[in-house]
């Protein structure tokens, strides 16, 4: 089976942010998020694979058996626009986003040019929606906090 593309590594994301971002206002979003997200995570950052920084992990395990370890929230600067993990799509919180403000969402992430684009107190609503999903459905470190 295929090995997770995906994994925590030791790489500084101070050093990944000010390297990789070459955008002035990037950048300071990319600051910003992390402040935002470890303190709404209660987990340091760390950097998952070359580009995501992540916060927290969980375990999962699909039906044809493929297993992982992936962050509960976290965000990519990419160069389009900032790629944000911290939705579970579910029936039950598509409410969230109603009022995130100007984004584009697709099957794992949503992507906003700037973080002035978008309502915090959504974005900290859906967070926080995607690490209870998660620690309910899988293996979490949040179990730990």
């Amino acid at each position: 089976m295929a090995k997770n593309k995906t994994a925590a590594t030791e790489i500084s994301v101070t050093d990944f942010i000010n390297t990789y971002v070459d955008n002035d206002e990037k950048k300071a979003d990319s600051f910003r998020l992390i402040e935002l997200m470890r303190d709404w995570s209660g987990f340091e950052p760390k950097m998952w694979g070359p580009t995501i920084v992540g916060f927290g992990s969980y375990h999962y395990k699909y039906a044809s058996g493929h297993e992982g370890d992936a962050p509960l929230i976290g965000f990519s600067p990419r160069k389009p626009a900032l790629s944000l993990y911290v939705f579970t799509p579910t029936k039950e919180n598509e409410h969230l986003l109603k009022d995130l403000g100007k984004y584009k969402i697709a099957k794992a992430c949503i992507y906003v040019k700037k973080l002035s684009d978008i309502n915090l107190d959504s974005l900290k609503n859906l967070c926080a929606d995607s690490i209870k999903y998660l620690n309910e459905h899988h293996e979490c470190a949040c179990r730990e906090k």
